[in-house]
């Protein structure tokens, strides 16, 4: 045990985060995306939400603010407008962690293809549709 470190990450996915560079991206998806054949490597944390997995990982990762857009989930298909409640969460543990960042969101296909280009891949246990978000990692500057 480690202080400070949630205990649901593990150590494949602590490693993950500590080799990731500044603008390397990884994302935490939900149970049914098909992350198996994305590409990347993945880590499974079957039983987790994707929420919380969400907010351990921003505990430790910063996100990029050289670029808009460093936390970007899948849109709702057929209505690209449409936010279900899981983004709203998502969206307030991103600006817990980082105040001037939030969730914007990018078409299912497109999405698929970001993620396949990724560094990692988190499949969570969670079960709402559209649990998914892609997180650009950032630098942390000296103090």
């Amino acid at each position: 045990m480690l202080k400070n470190i949630p205990p649901i990450l593990g150590p494949d996915l602590l490693g993950i985060l500590r080799a990731m560079g500044h603008g390397d991206e990884i994302a935490l998806v939900d149970a049914n995306y098909p992350a198996d054949a994305a590409g990347p490597a993945l880590v499974r944390l079957d039983g987790i939400s994707v929420t919380d997995v969400l907010d351990a990982v921003l505990t430790l990762m910063p996100l990029d603010d050289f670029v808009e857009e460093a936390a970007i989930c899948m849109q709702v298909v057929g209505n690209a407008g449409q936010r279900e409640p899981v983004m709203d969460e998502m969206d307030t543990i991103i600006q817990r962690h980082e105040s001037k960042m939030g969730l914007s969101s990018m078409e299912r296909f497109a999405f698929y293809e970001r993620v396949s280009k990724g560094y990692a891949i988190v499949q969570t246990g969670e079960r709402r549709l559209y649990g998914n978000v892609l997180l650009k990692k950032g630098v942390i500057r000296p103090n």
